[in-house]
């Protein structure tokens, strides 16, 4: 068997050293690796393993790349220059479905937080304050759920939500004829009409950088819980906060931020958070929606399938 070597640049379950191992590859592993490390080292391997820390561009590798392939840790391929490793015939592939179940759980347990008060009926019992009434729910069961994207992750909550009689819409701008029994395919604007929880799903691209803004969440006919578990860059958080204290969105859940290094909001950010975490309709989690002990085993499995899968020269 020839041996390949691989340069894994991120913290990683230690599941995915005999994996490689097994399908022919040395391990290079340096997860506290610099950039201006990774400069001088590419050049010794065929592959990169990377979760989110480095930006891949042509910065970092060069005009005359020797790597074969990068592989991505995860779902998003923000941190990955796609024109400039196409351009080099560099592989690039992403274990998308190896946290789908973690991040479609999350968001499940996200909206049931929100219907149900469960966050602020616990602070305040643990508060010593019995209220029931001032906590009153609202049950799923009845309520159109829109879902923006409908790929791994939408379709895995897509899933979970069939148990709970609610109507499942989904937009999807790149896919048709994907209604299944889980879910049927619409027009954005009939979410917009219909819907009383929005969850999106989809990349961070130009596209959908802000996607969310104030104007998005005014075509909302009904007031609506908000779910983000995908990238913090598709939500605004000053319009989020602007939907809450107009009533727009009676509550949002928010895996992720647009800035998630909390030090380091700029000044509207900051007012935006500052508001947002004294409401009790509002729930933060630090990106952790695909975070489980099992979707870190589960990502390595699927890069190294498709590692194994490879052909290279």
């Amino acid at each position: 068997m020839t041996i390949r070597k691989c340069l894994i640049v991120d913290p990683m379950h230690s599941s995915i050293f005999p994996m490689l191992q097994n399908i022919g590859w040395e391990v290079d592993y340096q997860p506290d690796i610099t950039r201006e490390e990774i400069k001088s080292k590419h050049t010794e391997v065929q592959g990169i393993i990377v979760r989110s820390k480095t930006t891949i561009d042509r910065d970092l590798l060069g005009t005359n790349p020797t790597v074969k392939f990068i592989g991505r840790a995860g779902a998003g391929l923000d941190n990955l220059d796609l024109p400039y490793l196409k351009e080099k015939n560099i592989e690039v592939i992403h274990a998308s479905e190896g946290n789908r179940d973690a991040v479609g759980e999350h968001a499940v347990g996200l909206l049931l937080a929100l219907a149900r008060n469960i966050t602020k009926a616990d602070h305040e019992v643990k508060n010593f304050s019995w209220l029931r009434e001032p906590n009153r729910g609202i049950e799923i069961m009845g309520k159109t759920v829109g879902i923006v994207g409908y790929g791994n992750t939408g379709q895995a909550f897509a899933k979970r939500l069939s148990g709970f009689g609610c109507n499942v819409l989904v937009y999807d701008k790149y896919k048709t004829n994907y209604s299944d029994a889980f879910c049927t395919e619409s027009k954005m604007e009939a979410l917009f009409e219909t819907v009383d929880i929005i969850s999106f799903h989809v990349p961070l691209t130009d596209e959908t950088r802000m996607l969310v803004d104030i104007g998005y969440l005014k075509r909302f006919k009904n007031p609506i819980i908000l779910i983000n578990t995908a990238r913090g860059e598709i939500v605004s958080l000053t319009a989020v906060a602007q939907g809450i204290n107009e009533g727009i969105i009676r509550g949002a859940a928010l895996d992720v931020l647009e800035n998630e290094k909390l030090d380091k909001l700029t000044t509207s950010q900051n007012e935006a958070f500052n508001f947002l975490r004294e409401r009790f309709n509002v729930i933060f989690t630090p990106h952790i929606a695909g975070w489980t002990f099992e979707s870190h085993v589960k990502i390595n499995v699927a890069l190294v399938q498709k590692i194994s899968a490879l052909r290279m020269a």
